[in-house]
């Protein structure tokens, strides 16, 4: 079975937070011989175990490395790396997946209203842009 599972399978088998879900998410990610994630899946995935949940950005990370290392687990592996290395950082995982998929897809320059990714950014080589004031988050 090939599955594409929804983030909130991914969640239930991360969290172990409902008694009748978990169980069911754990037993079908299992048993699928690949589950695709795609990375709006990883974004949703992140945002609602750091704004929902609110867990650190390590504890975050650490979940996420986990269920890319699943080895019937299959995604985008470049941008999810983008992802972290941003989250890893102190910023937004969703800023790194779509700097590196704009790059993918031909776009030469990250350009953002917000500082802190456009900074980040750069920090680590990429060509990003502030336009405008920015806000400061």
């Amino acid at each position: 079975m090939r599955i594409t599972a929804d983030t909130n399978v991914l969640l239930r088998d991360a969290l172990h937070d409902d008694p009748d879900q978990w169980p069911l998410a754990a037993r079908i990610l299992q048993q699928a011989e690949l589950v695709a994630v795609p990375t709006a899946s990883l974004c949703e995935f992140v945002w609602v175990l750091r704004q929902g949940y609110r867990l650190p950005a390590k504890d975050v990370a650490e979940s996420l490395k986990l269920l890319l290392a699943s080895p019937n687990v299959v995604t985008n592996q470049p941008a999810a790396e983008a992802g972290l290395r941003i989250l890893e950082a102190g910023g937004d995982f969703a800023d790194g997946v779509l700097q590196y998929e704009g790059e993918w897809l031909g776009g030469h320059e990250f350009v953002s209203f917000d500082r802190k990714a456009v900074a980040l950014l750069k920090d680590q080589g990429k060509r990003a842009r502030l336009l405008g004031a920015g806000r400061k988050a």
